[in-house]
């Protein structure tokens, strides 16, 4: 098995205390359209896993044969199982070994049906959680459901960062005309008026009034003189968040960042889109002004340091335009999560 008798994945890189706490949250895996016949393999928070699917249902275990122990991402499918590629072992719903070909006849003992964690599909995506203590908390995406809007869901990117620091990125609304002048924003409009966040029950929400424009420069669109953007932040602690963005002529733009963390130090970032808007718009030119803007944010994520994000207020120092981040790392604080994370 890929867990130790401490109940933690082998060589994990989470303070204990911190694993046990983000275990019991959900995180996207895998991009549903990704499921087809064969296995996919995953990884969250040291954790090696498998995903597949068995007839209606999608089915998520650790990474490895009980059997031999070799990965089960490396077995064959068929859409009602997978076959194990050392010896054939099958596996179909619920994790349940189905098979052996060495003794298609003899019962099968128990010890060699797969431990299996939830699996629920929202947003284009699979979510999972580790340590499940009640029903699905997977975040609620605003509009994704909603009359006359598209859902768009990006194929997913690898940040070598800690999943906080790429979410704490996502939030700040100081960094614009510094980090993405070649996507969307204006390096001569930087000034970052005040806003408040508001804690809800989840985390919090803030929104964000300003004249930066959410066009992207190839598109060759403005708005219309002195018009005031609504940036609309929503997180769910630990590592997911969406911006609704208010676009002129009630345009509706909103883009969930799911950040699964990998590792403390890596991390895949999943984003679902909706939109009531160029529903003519080709996808790949969603998913390739997405990557560029999320390409320009990982230069700078990767880069900083600590490279694991530091609750400790004292750590680094605040500006007024920080005030996103200081509720985000309080929440993160009050989820009972270390000063750091770190191995």
């Amino acid at each position: 098995m890929t867990v130790t008798q401490s109940g933690l994945p082998r060589d994990c890189t989470f303070d204990p205390g911190d694993w046990a706490i983000l275990a019991r949250c959900w995180y996207p895996v895998a991009l549903s359209r990704d499921l087809r016949d064969a296995p996919v393999s995953a990884r969250l928070l040291d954790e090696s896993l498998v995903v597949y699917r068995a007839g209606g249902e999608i089915v998520i275990a650790p990474d490895i044969c009980p059997h031999r122990g070799v990965p089960l991402s490396l077995a064959t499918g068929d859409g009602g199982g997978i076959a194990c590629a050392y010896h054939g072992l099958r596996f179909a719903e619920q994790g349940r070994c189905v098979a052996v070909p060495a003794h298609p006849t003899a019962k099968i003992p128990a010890r060699l049906h797969l431990r299996t964690y939830p699996a629920v599909e929202r947003y284009g995506l699979v979510w999972t959680c580790l340590r499940p203590e009640g029903g699905p908390d997977v975040p609620v995406m605003a509009h994704w459901d909603d009359p006359g809007f598209q859902q768009i869901t990006c194929p997913s990117i690898d940040i070598a960062a800690f999943a906080g620091r790429q979410v704490e990125g996502f939030l700040d609304v100081a960094h614009f005309g510094f980090v993405h002048p070649a996507s969307f924003a204006d390096p001569g409009n930087v000034e970052v008026p005040a806003y408040t966040p508001v804690r809800h029950d989840r985390g919090f929400s803030v929104d964000y009034w300003s004249t930066v424009a959410n066009y992207p420069h190839t598109a060759g669109r403005q708005a219309p003189p002195g018009f005031q953007w609504l940036r609309h932040f929503d997180v769910h602690l630990p590592f997911t968040a969406q911006l609704v963005v208010h676009f002129p002529d009630g345009g509706l733009l909103n883009i969930m960042n799911a950040a699964s963390p990998v590792s403390a130090r890596q991390t895949r970032m999943f984003c679902p889109i909706a939109r009531n808007f160029d529903l003519d718009l080709p996808l790949q030119a969603t998913y390739d002004f997405n990557r560029q803007i999320f390409e320009e944010d990982r230069a700078i994520v990767e880069v900083q340091k600590p490279e694991n994000l530091p609750l400790d207020p004292k750590i680094e120092v605040n500006i007024p335009a920080d005030r996103s981040s200081v509720a985000y790392r309080r929440g993160l604080r009050d989820l009972g999560l270390s000063h750091f994370f770190t191995a």
